[in-house]
């Protein structure tokens, strides 16, 4: 459908894009009335219980999942760009010191910044895809440098230098704790890391490539990307569904806890998802680590589950609600000795991953994004008020 003067006639859309189709991908989809998702042609939660973080970084990026020798050099290249250059490290003091409430997350957008400033970053437009990749090599390896740096400083602690022989996770857990992690720990940071690299055309993913079809630099792509995780209703949930258990303390409170705000129509943190029709399958898989750990909190979080459910049921027949991902996230966190201050950075610590490859897909393309609003404002033009 074209107007008459030949430009083509806006188009009426849901609100918040919900549904809306805007481009071609090859990394991956949600298919949310299936409760399964995928990183390309792999199932991700199949990703997540059999393969390591850094396979899963290469399949983003190259869109294969490395051979032995590949894997090798893929880790060499990456454990190299961990240390930060000396002005970025320089500065991160009063970074950490400016971030008030809003802590590392907030940090490191300066931060990022700042380093993709110091590295020389050039906009996407401007480069190859080799070039593209490597910038994007780059601020991975070195965001969980600077968030557990920044937390730490911000606790009044030194920061831990990054480890060569340590995995990802490992020297993440290791940077942020000062002590070397304890395997099953270790690798249960990993496969919440690996089940949160990507997930369709999220508020952050779809702003690094609005950001990324101006031709921005990484950096700047990234950067906006941590300002749309950081809203509550993005990336801040883990560590509000742990208040929830904790609200609620004991199970002889969880029935009436869970009735007050199901019927004053409350939100229950750490259920529902907007894309999602059954039980959100990262939710699933991170049920079963935190069982593997066992212990009261998990006790506790299967049996609010449960109950959810079916008071819900007895409440609002018709209105199903399951677990999302941030629940039993923040619960499998807790377990492993994460700061909850640090459940939406170490969020962004895998997200950034997937980020990038959508960067550079993204910069594929270019045609800039560019949609329109529909305005309804007082009719112009109108005179201007006469002077007093």
């Amino acid at each position: 459908m074209h107007s008459t003067n030949g430009a083509a006639a806006p188009l009426d859309v849901p609100r918040g894009l919900a549904g809306v189709v805007v481009t071609d991908t090859a990394l991956g989809d949600v298919r949310g009335r299936e409760g399964f998702y995928h990183y390309r042609q792999y199932s991700a939660v199949e990703l997540a219980e059999s393969s390591g973080f850094e396979d899963v970084w290469h399949l983003m990026f190259h869109g294969r999942l490395p051979d032995p020798e590949a894997r090798a050099d893929f880790l060499a290249r990456t454990v190299s760009l961990r240390r930060l250059p000396d002005d970025v490290r320089a500065a991160l003091p009063a970074i950490a010191r400016a971030g008030g409430p809003s802590g590392p997350l907030a940090g490191l957008r300066t931060a990022l910044s700042l380093l993709g400033a110091s590295a020389g970053l050039r906009p996407v437009y401007d480069l190859d895809a080799e070039h593209r990749r490597t910038d994007a090599l780059a601020a991975c390896a070195a965001v969980p440098t600077l968030l557990t740096a920044l937390y730490r400083l911000g606790q009044g602690l030194e920061p831990v230098e990054p480890r060569e022989d340590l995995s990802y996770a490992a020297n993440y857990l290791y940077m942020l704790t000062g002590s070397q992690p304890d395997p099953a720990r270790a690798r249960a940071v990993e496969q919440y890391l690996v089940s949160t690299v990507d997930h369709g055309f999220n508020a952050s993913t779809f702003t690094a490539r609005v950001i990324a079809s101006t031709g921005a630099d990484v950096a700047a792509c990234l950067v906006g990307a941590i300002g749309a995780l950081s809203g509550p209703l993005h990336g801040g949930a883990p560590s509000r569904a742990l208040d929830t258990l904790d609200a609620i303390g004991t199970p002889d409170r969880i029935d009436p806890w869970i009735r007050q705000r199901v019927l004053a129509g409350e939100r229950i943190m750490g259920f529902g998802h907007p894309v999602y029709r059954t039980e959100d399958p990262r939710s699933r898989m991170l049920r079963s680590l935190a069982e593997s750990f066992g212990g009261p909190l998990v006790d506790l979080a299967v049996e609010v589950e449960t109950r959810v459910e079916a008071i819900l049921a007895e409440l609002k027949p018709g209105r199903e609600l399951h677990t999302n991902v941030e629940f039993y996230a923040g619960v499998v966190m807790e377990l492993c000795g994460l700061p909850r201050e640090m459940f939406t950075p170490t969020f962004c610590a895998a997200r950034v991953v997937g980020w990038s490859a959508n960067i550079l897909e993204q910069a594929e393309d270019s045609k800039i994004i560019r949609p329109a609003a529909r305005y309804v404002g007082p009719p112009p033009p109108q005179p201007l008020p006469m002077a007093s």
